[in-house]
């Protein structure tokens, strides 16, 4: 599994997950790239980039388009159109091995969800809103869900992808099922699976999502940098 010292790929997530685990799910552009309309709007420039990198995006996005460049500390210039900031940290899973499930979380229901059940997931993020998520997002990876009567009530995934890591993503449960445990049985699993296959688990939070954040330690995740998040609009 990938040690804590192998972190460097965590520096541009984006950029190194569509250059390697996500390349299927990619457009470039000169030094510039994105995922393909309906997956994410996360885009990928240099880490230092010039001005030609900046129009590559722009053309590859096209006109008024959004660009969401996630935790990329690089400013583009004037003339993009600032849509949001928001300050958040990532953080890394720190454990050796995830410990068995309890009884209780063995017999949870946890189940492995696909394109069929996308309607309801889109459902399930409007309501709980735990971060952007469109049709094709569940493209990125695996997501596991629980349901209570049928209906879908909660939702853990994986999003991006640099080598030797995946980031822990789409953590929701309904307001009507809080409070029973979902987010933590749907998470451990989630754990088993990136750690069995030889990866080590990361994830961001925002900075204000103090009850998240504290949830996050409590499964041996820990805070490895605070990072900015930030959307514009192309010119």
């Amino acid at each position: 599994m990938t040690g804590l010292s192998d972190a460097a790929a965590l520096d541009d997530p984006v950029g190194e997950s569509l250059r390697t685990h996500h390349a299927h799910l990619a457009r470039r552009l000169g030094g510039a790239a994105t995922y393909i309309p309906g997956v994410a709007t996360f885009s990928a420039v240099p880490a230092e980039p010039d001005a030609a990198a900046w129009q590559d995006l722009a053309k590859l996005l096209g006109p008024g388009e959004f660009a969401d460049m996630f935790s990329c500390p690089a400013i583009p210039p004037p003339d993009w159109e600032p849509v949001f900031v928001l300050e958040g940290r990532q953080m890394v899973w720190a454990g050796d091995s995830v410990p068995d499930p309890s009884p209780d979380e063995a017999g949870a229901g946890v189940i492995r969800l696909g394109a069929d059940d996308v309607p309801e997931m889109l459902d399930l993020v409007e309501r709980t809103r735990p971060g952007p998520f469109q049709p094709r997002t569940h493209e990125l990876g695996t997501y596991l869900g629980i349901r209570d009567g049928g209906t879908l009530v909660a939702m853990v995934g994986e999003r991006l992808r640099p080598p030797g890591w995946t980031e822990i993503s789409a953590v929701c449960t309904a307001p009507e099922a809080r409070g029973r445990g979902h987010a933590v049985r749907l998470l451990r699993a989630h754990l088993a699976r990136v750690v069995a296959r030889g990866e080590r688990p990361f994830l961001h939070v925002a900075e204000a999502n103090s009850g998240a954040r504290a949830l996050y330690e409590r499964l041996g995740f820990e805070t490895r940098k605070k990072v900015t998040f930030r959307g514009f609009r192309t010119p």
